[in-house]
């Protein structure tokens, strides 16, 4: 073993750094309110002009040449594609995304690094103390987004980026980062349900939402959408005079021979649309003639290693458990994908299956293979070598999901997604996050919350039991008696065990069972899947990179 225990430190009486006291104060500004939408008129939307006027950025934003983006999935991995391609371009480069899975500062990029420390604070504190200085009653201080997406504003401008990308929080119109008045283009990804409660509960409503962000005659990139959702969109470009164009899937054939950065199926139309919106960029600033449909029949060698070398946390990421040394390394393995939409669910179960058939086959065929691999899961290959093949893989999920979203609509998709390939999953833990919704937290793993509500996820697992047990004609109710054995003995830090799922009281516990079982079990490998929630994805980050 590389460690000796699995608990987490203890809460210490250390003097409080400056780092964490910003980032206490910006848990201030973290409200219960509901996020603006058309219900609450955009929650005083032209307050955040008001803001930038504080801030004295209403000159620098105009002169900003800013790429604007927006969906319901895949708007994370167009940005940090967009910002690849034109790093690698030789343009100095601002990325604005959410959410952040470990650290704020994820959240801010520079040159495709998170910004640092010092540069975080002394931005941090120049605009909170401004703010604080001149809000008042009628105009109060920004709520949490606003402030992280108004800071965005004001270290791409100081720092002089040539490029700033900017990922939408949330919906289109009523987003903080809505308040740019003429980027150079906009795109919209991959649209389908999420966020109902604010967005509305068709496919044309959020579509509606999301295409809030066009603007007079500023060119405009989609996917190819859904017949409800690409209508609406087309109505509202018609109206501002905008030219919007369908950017189709990257073909693999133009990347040379090498694959894209981040890995999945999906990713070749996050791929096509970033690169429409690069190329288009590049054009509008007169950095090169022509237009984009110029431009589709090859990629410049800068476009393709843009694409290849892009790198996002939590998405399609394979890391295995760094916890153990050399004798069980790669025998726990974690799969992470923040999929948490019904079709991202398809997108995350197809993944997870070709990663586990990947795994397998270069498994098989280790002894006849250089070792010199350039792939997430190589490391699990060399470790092959040493006679671990014959181990049997063990499917594992661990999962969490908002209460906003519907577990009937994510977890049979997901299920059937991972059947479809021939991936059952042996048994399924449900966890609440460990991070707070109300606490910005740095690096270090929050403390469990000895009264936690567990409802949530014993809702999520008797979903989860009924869905096993359907085809059988029995209730997961009924099923309470049948523990697996291999659960006995940890029954004390289980609420409610079933042979084919657990729920746990914090995500430390769940991991220990897992980490406890490589140990005692060495025939044994266990493959992870950790989706449903972007903040579970973060938390298990926090806790495997610990």
């Amino acid at each position: 073993m590389s460690k000796d225990e699995n608990e987490l430190p203890e809460n210490s009486s250390e003097v409080v750094s400056p780092y964490q006291e910003a980032l206490d104060t910006l848990s201030s500004l973290i409200t219960k309110r509901f996020r603006a939408d058309k219900a609450n008129q955009g929650d005083r939307f032209d307050v955040l002009f008001d803001y930038i006027k504080m801030l004295e950025l209403e000159d620098a934003i105009p002169k900003m040449k800013i790429i604007h983006v927006a969906g319901t999935k895949g708007k994370g991995s167009t940005c940090t594609f967009t910002e690849s391609i034109l790093r690698n371009c030789g343009f100095r480069t601002g990325l604005f995304t959410s959410p952040h899975l470990i650290d704020i500062r994820e959240r801010f990029r520079l040159d495709g690094l998170e910004i640092c420390e010092d540069k975080f604070l002394a931005y941090f504190w120049w605009c909170f103390d401004r703010l604080k200085e001149k809000t008042n009653e009628d105009v109060p201080m920004p709520t949490y987004f606003r402030f992280l997406a108004l800071l965005a504003f004001k270290i791409f401008s100081a720092e002089q980026v040539d490029v700033a990308i900017l990922e939408v929080g949330l919906g289109g119109k009523f987003d903080a980062t809505n308040v740019v008045k003429a980027p150079i283009v906009c795109g919209i990804s991959s649209l389908g349900f999420d966020h109902m409660e604010i967005l509305g509960n068709t496919l044309g409503q959020i579509a509606g939402e999301k295409a809030g962000i066009f603007k007079h005659r500023i060119p405009a990139f989609t996917v190819p959408q859904p017949e409800e959702a690409m209508s609406v969109l087309q109505k509202k470009a018609s109206q501002l005079d905008v030219p919007l164009q369908v950017a189709h899937p990257l073909d693999i054939s133009m990347l040379n021979g090498l694959q894209l950065g981040l890995d999945g199926e999906h990713q070749y139309q996050n791929a096509g649309l970033a690169i429409a919106l690069s190329n288009t960029w590049l054009q509008k600033t007169g950095h090169i003639e022509g237009s984009y449909l110029d431009q589709i029949s090859s990629l410049p060698e800068q476009f393709i290693k843009g694409l290849a070398t892009t790198s996002l946390q939590g998405r399609a990421q394979i890391i295995p458990d760094p916890y153990f040394d050399t004798d069980n390394h790669g025998d726990l393995v974690f799969y992470l994908d923040g999929a948490h939409s019904p079709e991202s669910m398809d997108m995350c179960g197809k993944w997870f299956a070709r990663a586990i058939e990947d795994d397998i086959s270069q498994r098989n065929s280790v002894e006849e293979r250089p070792h010199d691999y350039s792939r997430a899961s190589s490391n699990l290959v060399q470790n092959d070598a040493n006679g671990d093949s014959r181990k049997k893989l063990t499917q594992i999920l661990l999962f969490n999901c908002m209460t906003v979203r519907d577990p009937q609509l994510l977890l049979p998709r997901l299920i059937n997604a991972c059947a479809h390939h021939g991936v059952h999953f042996q048994k399924a833990f449900f966890v609440p996050n460990q991070s707070l919704r109300t606490k910005v937290d740095s690096h270090s793993v929050p403390q469990a919350d000895p009264q936690v509500d567990l409802s949530w996820q014993l809702k999520l697992q008797g979903v989860w039991e009924n869905l096993i047990q359907g085809d059988k004609g029995t209730k997961g109710d009924d099923k309470a008696s049948n523990v697996s054995e291999e659960g006995k003995d940890d029954s004390e830090h289980t609420i409610k065990n079933y042979e084919s799922s657990s729920v746990y009281s914090s995500l430390p516990l769940a991991i220990k069972w897992l980490r406890d079982n490589v140990q005692q079990n060495r025939s044994v490998r266990f493959q992870v899947l950790v989706t449903g929630s972007l903040h579970l994805v973060g938390d298990v980050l926090r806790i495997v990179k610990k």
